[in-house]
């Protein structure tokens, strides 16, 4: 198995992200057969580190480039657009030289995600799928 470093949004909306965060880590394992690792779900858990204070996001983040270069490559999965820390993120592995692709998850995948939301009592609206009929 690739040992993947997964990127993510987590600041903002951070139950929607966590829950985004989660299907990225699935898509790995599932469609790709790899083994992901995501700080910035792991960091920011209750008792950790608090990302709405900047010393403790500073930190997160530092922690998490620390494991860059232990993971075969970096994964940006970018439905939700790119975070500053995910930016971050990128220009650190092009300034390391380091391996990375930008991802975003299969429909299906999309679609698990968008009834999760609706789970938690986020409300989703959904595009119209273009066809005949």
């Amino acid at each position: 198995m690739e040992r993947v470093i997964v990127e993510s949004p987590y600041a903002g909306n951070m139950e929607v992200n966590e829950i985004y965060g989660s299907f990225a880590m699935k898509d790995c394992l599932v469609n790709y057969g790899e083994a992901p690792y995501a700080s910035h779900l792991l960091y920011t858990r209750q008792y950790v580190l608090r990302d709405w204070i900047p010393n403790d996001r500073r930190l997160g983040i530092d922690a998490g480039f620390a494991w860059r270069e232990c993971g075969d490559k970096s994964v940006f999965y970018v439905d939700l657009l790119m975070s500053k820390g995910m930016v971050e993120g990128l220009e650190d592995c092009k300034k390391k030289g380091l391996p990375y692709e930008i991802r975003k998850l299969p429909s299906n995948l999309w679609e698990e995600f968008l009834d999760a939301l609706e789970k938690e009592g986020i409300e989703v609206i959904r595009a119209k799928k273009k066809g005949k009929g």
